[in-house]
């Protein structure tokens, strides 16, 4: 070569500031010319700041990255974000452990019902929603509560989503054991409604309750209704159904109101908490 590359180009280069066309000529110089590649080398890793540095620095974070779950990566395959499938996969009852457990309590109960009488299944499956939302979010029971409620989204639209997703999969997972009383119609999906409802109410009660003392609240009073009409069945009936269907929406308009409390009560007491 007859000429080499000035210093300043070559420490452009190497910090990528060169623009081009100055960047294109270089690069052609420097895949023939040995002797500003090896000063491009000296240039590279002169320094912290260098690209070489910061390319192990991004290698490092890469290969430090923890490896999603089949959890997170079946939220991302369906077009959740990277972010939000994170904070959900770390939610604890949608960890398998959880899963199977709600799963044999739905099969057992439904199994315990096909021989005795399908109220015991359409009573139990929409405590099930209960268990999993008091689990989710509840401070003492979620391991990642204090860093959910401190990260860079709203606590509130946090519950949400934990609880859509608990509730997605518990769903799932009542409805594959209401086959196990199919002779019961229709009616084996009766549980459905009220457990929409139950939900509500106890996402609407968490906000001045707590998750879990709302969960233990709702489930109470739930069992109180099922067992003061238990000759007539009335809450799995047509009237029982639409009746449902009102305290739901009540609790979803109410809920919708107070979207801001959960926060208010919620992130300041963690922050009184921390030294």
């Amino acid at each position: 070569m007859t000429w080499h590359l000035l210093d300043e180009d070559i420490r452009a280069y190497a910090s990528r500031t060169l623009t081009a066309p100055g960047l294109w000529s270089t690069e052609a110089h420097l895949a023939a010319c040995g002797a500003c590649r090896e000063r491009l080398a000296v240039t590279a890793t002169a320094g912290p700041g260098s690209a070489v540095d910061g390319g192990w620095a991004r290698l490092d974070a890469a290969l430090d990255a923890p490896r999603p779950g089949p959890v997170e990566r079946v939220m991302i395959a369906v077009g959740v974000p990277d972010h939000t499938a994170r904070l959900l996969a770390a939610t604890p009852a949608l960890r398998l452990s959880w899963l199977v457990a709600i799963a044999v309590t739905a099969v057992s109960t439904a199994t315990v019902a096909m021989f005795t009488d399908p109220l015991v299944f359409l009573a139990v499956a929409p405590l099930l929603p209960l268990v999993a939302v008091a689990v989710s979010f509840a401070p003492g029971i979620d391991p990642t509560h204090e860093i959910a409620v401190v990260a860079p989204i709203r606590s509130f639209r946090l519950l949400l989503l934990r609880c859509l997703a608990v509730l997605a999969a518990t769903t799932a997972l009542s409805a594959v054991a209401s086959l196990f009383i199919y002779e019961y119609g229709l009616r084996a999906t009766g549980w459905f409604l009220p457990s929409l409802a139950l939900t509500l109410l106890s996402l609407l009660l968490s906000t001045r309750l707590g998750a879990a003392a709302a969960a233990v609240v709702v489930g109470v009073g739930w069992a109180t209704v099922v067992a003061a009409t238990f000759g007539e069945r009335l809450v799995f009936t047509v009237a029982g159904q639409v009746g449902a269907v009102l305290v739901g929406a009540v609790a979803a308009v109410a809920l919708s109101r107070q979207r801001g409390t959960y926060d208010r009560h919620h992130v300041p007491t963690l922050m009184r908490r921390i030294p």
